[in-house]
């Protein structure tokens, strides 16, 4: 990754992961379960947090919506969707209107990691863009 395009996204408010993403590391994960009990679990790991208030559900498309309030306060969508039989891609979007001095992309990258590992607690997780090649 060039240096300029590692100062300019330091500096961008919104992270997320793809399928095809330019950083390994965001790249969408795949675990062992359907999306049902993948929502489920999202539903139980943002509940169970008193900082993570979820704003809406939507189970036909797989997304649940939810604000993040730590020293930055979030807003996050997870979106969990069935590719294969026992085969669910999670993939997560979050940003803010927030800033810092250092660039408050790190913060959101924080942010995605915590969630997929709290959900590689929770399921088998299968690896990383398994359908990049397509």
């Amino acid at each position: 990754m060039s240096i300029f395009r590692q100062i300019s996204n330091r500096y961008n408010k919104q992270c997320e992961t793809s399928e095809n993403h330019f950083d390994p590391e965001l790249a969408t994960k795949y675990y062992r379960t359907n999306t049902a009990q993948m929502m489920q679990s999202i539903e139980e790991m943002f509940n169970a947090d008193r900082n993570v208030p979820i704003i809406s559900t939507s189970k036909e498309y797989g997304e649940i919506a939810a604000e993040i309030k730590r020293d930055k306060t979030f807003f996050a969508i997870v979106t969990a969707v069935t590719v294969k039989p026992f085969e669910t891609a999670v993939e997560i979007s979050i940003s803010t209107e927030q800033t810092t001095l250092a660039g408050v992309n790190p913060l959101l990258k924080k942010e995605v990691f915590a969630l997929y590992k709290k959900l590689n607690q929770k399921h088998d997780f299968l690896g990383s863009a398994r359908n990049a090649d397509r």
